[in-house]
């Protein structure tokens, strides 16, 4: 069936495109946008589509907003023969700080959403979400929609022992914070596994505030099972990371999961490409574990300017990795452009230390390097930000 076909059928049922007003009495309606989803819609399947899909499609469009595809596609999800209930649903998510784009934006993640029982099933989250979570109703709403899934959980087995357990290990605003961001945790509900893991981390030593960054950043992490868990502290203890340190945590990270150790063998093949022995990417790696989460790219673009531009070994940097992630844009090219002036006028010696020259704060860099030279060399500040071409 072509689109102009299935937009004949749908305006022939336009009293079902109007259900918002319909039923026991007034029932407010969110404004049709039938013109203008239809006249801007493409081509749809030809599969022949029955009364009963029509109107549901007839109603996704006109009463909450969908295209027409996103409609058809939903409607393959959703079936109803009244509109009270949808009706119902609308009114509700209206009546509690929903605007019409959002309730369009909900309803097309999650067409059945509009079978809900407000009262029972929607109420619940949202009284958790303002009143146990504290959110205010605009970043309850905006939660809502950017991760509609939750509309879906329960609040006694999902949501309420996850955000007290959290409230008791990493405080009441982040754990608010990680409800905000859709964290795993609170998909997977409070499993023993969560429970045993931090327990575990705890018989190790694992300071709370390591704890707390786990939990915070890396909630992937903490919800393996207790098995693969404890494989992974091993993995991550030989290879020399104390777990007093939050070093530890982040090293647990950067192994974790698939997509995580194919980064982490990338970039042990790039280092390697440069001349890093293995002892140099496991120095680099206990004192910066970040360093094998980087792209090749970036690796390498710094690597070169280390090597071809500074004519210095690369191996040095595996004695302070975390250079390698700050921006070359806005950091080091401007840096090692004053630098680099600096030494070919006699100003500094060749083997400038590189640590002393990133990681200071802008202010002292300035200082330090660039003010107390402007006098013999004013064109200083314009080399560094990027005026007077130095050939980067």
């Amino acid at each position: 069936m072509f689109r102009g076909q299935i937009l004949s059928r749908i305006g022939k049922n336009r009293f079902f495109a109007n259900f918002c007003s319909l039923g026991n009495g007034e029932r407010p309606s969110v404004n049709s946008v039938a013109g203008i989803s239809l006249l801007k819609s493409e081509p749809v399947s030809s599969d022949k589509l029955s009364p009963g899909r029509e109107h549901v499609i007839s109603y996704l469009v006109n009463s909450c907003g969908l295209t027409l595809e996103k409609a058809v596609s939903a409607s393959s999800r959703l079936h109803f023969v009244s509109p009270d209930k949808p009706n119902d649903v609308l009114l509700f998510l209206e009546k509690h700080g929903f605007s019409k784009p959002q309730i369009t934006e909900l309803v097309s993640r999650r067409p059945k959403l509009l079978l809900s029982n407000p009262e029972k099933s929607l109420l619940p989250k949202i009284e958790f979400f303002l009143h146990s979570a504290g959110f205010s109703e605009t970043d309850m709403v905006k939660t809502f929609v950017k991760y509609p899934r939750y509309l879906t959980r329960s609040v006694e087995k999902l949501f309420a022992p996850v955000y007290e357990y959290l409230e008791d290990v990493v405080g009441s605003r982040k754990a608010g914070i990680l409800l905000s961001r859709g964290s795993w945790i609170f998909d997977r509900g409070l499993h023993k596994k969560l429970i045993d893991n931090v327990a575990f981390l705890r018989e190790l030593e694992v300071p709370e505030r390591s704890i707390q960054y786990a939990l915070y950043h890396y909630p992937h992490v903490v919800t393996r099972d207790l098995e693969s868990f404890k494989k992974l502290v091993s993995e991550v203890q030989g290879m020399g990371f104390n777990p007093l340190k939050m070093s530890f945590v982040v090293a647990m990270h950067s192994r974790t999961g698939k997509s995580s150790r194919g980064i982490w063998e990338r970039c042990y093949e790039t280092y390697s490409s440069w001349g890093w022995s293995k002892d140099d990417i496991h120095l680099a790696f206990r004192k910066y574990p970040n360093c094998m989460l980087l792209s090749e790219k970036k690796i390498s673009r710094f690597l070169d300017l280390v090597v071809n531009k500074m004519g210095r070994d690369s191996r040095s940097i595996a004695q302070i990795p975390n250079v390698i992630a700050y921006s070359m844009e806005k950091r080091i090219i401007p840096r090692y452009s004053v630098l680099r002036h600096l030494f070919l006028n006699g100003f500094v010696e060749k083997d400038w230390s590189l640590a002393s020259v990133i990681y200071p704060a802008e202010q002292k860099f300035l200082e330090k390097y660039v003010k107390q030279y402007l006098k013999e060399q004013p064109q200083l500040l314009s080399i560094y930000k990027g005026e007077t071409n130095c050939g980067f």
